[in-house]
C-alpha cells in the first residue's frame, strides 16, 4: 500500500513539473532570451515598411493632387515619428502622456489645414483617431486590379 501511494505521488509530481515547462510543438523547451541586434533591426525595418504601406494606402483615399499628397505623406511620417518618441518617453503619470499626445494631435496638422480640402482634413483626423479602415482600401484596390485584368483580357 505504501509503495502504491509513493508511486502515485512520484508520478503526480513528475507530471506536474513536466507540464509547467514550456515547450514548442516538437517538444523542445522554449527559452526566453533578449533579441539580438539583427533581430531588432529587422523588426524595426518591418515596422517602417508597414508604416509606409499604411500611409500609401491612406493617400489613395484622398482627393488631393500629387504635390499635396507628398506634403501630407511627409506630415504623416513626421507625426508618427513624433508620436513614437512621445510613447518611448517616460512620464510620471499616464495622464501626462495622454495630454502630450492630445497636444500633438491638435497642433501637428495646423499648417496643413490651409493647403488641403476640408474633406481630406477630416480623413486625416479620422486616421489620427484610428478610424481609417485599411482593409476596405485594399479590397477596392483588388477589385480595380481584377477589373483591369478583365478589361485587358477582353
Amino acid at each position: 500500500m505504501k509503495k502504491i501511494v509513493l508511486l502515485a505521488f512520484a508520478l503526480l509530481l513528475g507530471l506536474s513539473s513536466y507540464s509547467q515547462s514550456r515547450r514548442d510543438r516538437m517538444g523542445n523547451p522554449i527559452i526566453n532570451r533578449e533579441p539580438t541586434k539583427e533581430e531588432i533591426a529587422k523588426y524595426e525595418q518591418k515596422v517602417e515598411d508597414r508604416k509606409d504601406e499604411y500611409i500609401a494606402n491612406f493617400l489613395t483615399t484622398l482627393e488631393a493632387d500629387d504635390f499635396q499628397k507628398e506634403i501630407i505623406k511627409q506630415y504623416l511620417n513626421s507625426y508618427y515619428d513624433a508620436k513614437s518618441e512621445l510613447l518611448k518617453t517616460r512620464y510620471e503619470h499616464s495622464l501626462e502622456r495622454e495630454e502630450a499626445i492630445k497636444k500633438l494631435d491638435e497642433s501637428h496638422f495646423k499648417d496643413l489645414e490651409e493647403l488641403i480640402s476640408k474633406n481630406d482634413m477630416a480623413k486625416i483626423k479620422d486616421l489620427i483617431k484610428g478610424e481609417f479602415d485599411e482593409k476596405e482600401v485594399k479590397k477596392k484596390k483588388k477589385k480595380k486590379r481584377k477589373n483591369r485584368k478583365k478589361d485587358k483580357d477582353n
